[in-house]
């Protein structure tokens, strides 16, 4: 008997293959027919299906996703508990089961009550990354509200559940949810969980008590972070430039340096060089649309603006490799990387090739201390630096900024944004740092008025004073292991900030337009469409588009590496239109596409979804090729 026949067998034995009396017309697809007059549903398809949706679940959970499990049948209760106390997320007090799942639109603090027959709870208060659901008839209205969300959701469905709601399923698994057959899901579920978390624990094996001292002392230095508070203005406050007075501006930049700290990678998108090297459209990476800004204020002003990049080893040989193109260009450009000079690595430490040193402010600003480099830069007249920490690809090197600081001798100004176009900061305004988002998580916008974009203007003659003055000591490095682990570990590691030891703050929220980062290939299907093209390095917004805001575009983990996404597409799609995009499933797009309003598009689990050439798609859930033309 080979292993397919094997689990085919383990199906029929769970009577998952047994229907209800009525199938409905989109239900046809997994089933073989009706006999006794019960539908009878394709176990073959149904395998399919757990296969999509569990390779679904293991990606989130390689990722430390959140999982909501919602249940209401009292006959699975007992299978609930187990799965959920085998996978650690059970809690006696609160009952974290979600038993019914609540009100997702309406869960952003805990509620508890009691109704006449069961305790209820509704928490945790960050939406979760996937939602899983046996009793799927009951629970119409989570789903609604869930795609409402765009949350994912995996789910059992039987032939009798109506389009409405089949459709908002992401993943469904047609088959009959007997109790026989809910315990093997669950069992499923509960040995992929573990399966993952153990090669989490493998690859990041527990830390010894020195590292836990690292830890605590981190977290005491975040929470003395949270208490520095620094006025925002808006950008509009700012004094222009007189754009006839060429030589007053070349003066100003002739007093810039701009620093790249070029450390984040883009394994998440299956490539291995460092994220600044990534094509984000017309041949360009974001190394280059730097350098263009650069040559372009050099050559209109006639001022020297040099630019330093910080590389980490594994990024530093790619990084040389951009920077080949420019050997014949006027633009000064220095390299140099993390641990090859004793200044900014402690004796005796070393990092494997799976390990990630952090690097915080202090890292950044005595990496100037290199053969003198601080003490060159001043002597040459230059008084501020513009330190770009992550890569925000629409970042502008804005002289009506650095006129600002020097007008007004600021010694640190962070540029912030807006996390809503409703935050908009309209007046000088206080803010402590812990109010202002320190990285990029989609979850916390809802949280924060404003987000960080890691752009910093920094006194160089203040960063002399407190090196000298030993204000900045070298701190023990964090080191983390592999790439998924313990993201938000090193989402505080990554906040560590030497806000606290400059004397005169400022922050600058800049317009919205101005904060672009490229995490995902979401960021790289807005990039790379006609919604943006490049000018003299600077993104520019294409004026067909009349929102504001950019479109919300959500692509499964079949887009997730980059050379996925580029196979699935022939040419990006015109998106000026577009509201929001979502895509599941195994989507291939054709050539000279338009997608416009809100578009959802969703494969059929074990069939493959193409989008013709040409074709005009709004305001549509696609599922099939008859929906385009519908």
């Amino acid at each position: 008997m080979t292993i397919h026949s094997a689990v085919i067998q383990k199906l029929l034995s769970t009577n998952a293959h047994i229907g209800r009396q009525v199938a409905t017309h989109h239900f046809k697809d997994y089933t073989y027919g009706f006999r006794n007059r019960m539908a009878i549903i394709d176990s073959d398809k149904t395998l399919i299906c757990m296969r999509s949706a569990f390779n679904f679940i293991s990606s989130l959970a390689r990722q430390n996703g959140r999982f909501m499990f919602i249940n209401t049948n009292p006959l699975f209760d007992e299978i609930f508990e187990l799965m959920t106390k085998k996978v650690d997320c059970y809690s006696p007090s609160s009952n974290s089961l979600w038993r019914t799942g609540g009100f997702l639109t309406n869960c952003n603090s805990p509620k508890k009550f009691r109704s006449r027959n069961k305790k209820l709870c509704f928490g945790p208060t960050q939406p979760p990354d996937c939602i899983v659901i046996v009793d799927t008839e009951s629970k119409s209205s989570v789903i609604d509200e869930a795609y409402k969300l765009q949350i994912p959701i995996v789910a059992l469905v039987d032939s009798a559940m109506p389009l409405h709601t089949f459709s908002r399923i992401a993943y469904p698994i047609p088959v009959n949810p007997s109790v026989q057959f809910v315990y093997l899901f669950c069992n499923l579920i509960t040995k992929t969980l573990l399966l993952e978390k153990n090669n989490l624990q493998l690859s990041n094996p527990k830390i010894d008590l020195r590292e836990e001292a690292i830890r605590i002392e981190d977290k005491k230095r975040k929470n003395k972070l949270a208490k520095v508070g620094f006025t925002v203005i808006p950008y509009d406050d700012l004094a222009p430039l007189p754009e006839a007075d060429i030589e007053e501006t070349k003066k100003l930049l002739d007093k810039l340096v701009v620093l790249k700290v070029n450390h984040d990678s883009g394994s998440n998108m299956g490539f291995e060089n460092p994220k600044s090297a990534i094509d984000i459209g017309d041949g360009k990476t974001f190394l280059d649309l730097i350098i263009n800004q650069i040559e372009t204020l050099n050559s209109k002003y006639g001022c020297q603006v040099p630019l330093f990049i910080f590389n980490k080893d594994d990024t530093h040989d790619s990084t040389l490799k951009v920077l080949e193109k420019y050997s014949e260009s006027s633009i000064d450009v220095h390299t140099f990387k993390q641990g090859e000079h004793p200044e900014l690595t402690l004796s005796g430490e070393h990092c494997s090739k799976e390990e990630v040193q952090t690097v915080d402010d202090g890292d950044i600003f005595r990496s100037l201390m290199i053969d003198g480099t601080l003490d060159l830069l001043l002597s040459q007249g230059k008084e501020y630096i513009l330190v770009m920490k992550s890569d925000n690809v629409a970042t502008v090197v804005d002289p009506n900024i650095l006129n600002h600081l020097m007008t007004n001798t600021i010694d640190y100004c962070m540029e912030v944004t807006p996390s809503h176009s409703s935050n908009l900061i309209l007046t000088p305004m206080n803010f402590k740092l812990q109010e202002i988002a320190q990285n990029q998580d989609k979850h916390l916008k809802d949280k924060f008025k404003l987000i960080d974009t890691t752009n910093m203007w920094v006194s160089l003659r203040a960063i002399k004073r407190l090196i000298d003055t030993n204000r900045l000591k070298p701190k023990k490095p964090s080191i983390l292991k592999g790439s998924d682990y313990d993201q938000t570990l090193r989402q505080e590691t990554k906040a560590e900030s030497a806000v606290q030891f400059f004397d005169n703050v400022i922050g600058v929220s800049t317009p919205e337009s101005r904060f672009l980062p490229l995490d995902a290939t979401s960021d790289l299907l807005l990039l790379q469409s006609d919604l943006y093209t490049y000018r003299e390095g600077v993104l520019t917004r294409n004026p067909a588009r009349t929102n504001p805001l950019n479109p919300v575009i959500d692509l499964g983990p079949e887009f997730a590496k980059i050379d996925d996404f580029q196979r699935r597409f022939k040419s990006i799609p015109s998106i000026t239109g577009l509201d929001s995009l979502v895509v599941r499933g195994d989507v291939w797009f054709g050539s000279n596409i338009t997608l416009k309003g809100q578009v959802t598009i969703a494969a059929k689990p074990g069939s493959k979804l193409e989008i013709p050439d040409g074709v005009v798609i709004e305001n549509k859930e696609i599922n099939d090729p008859a929906d385009i033309d519908g």
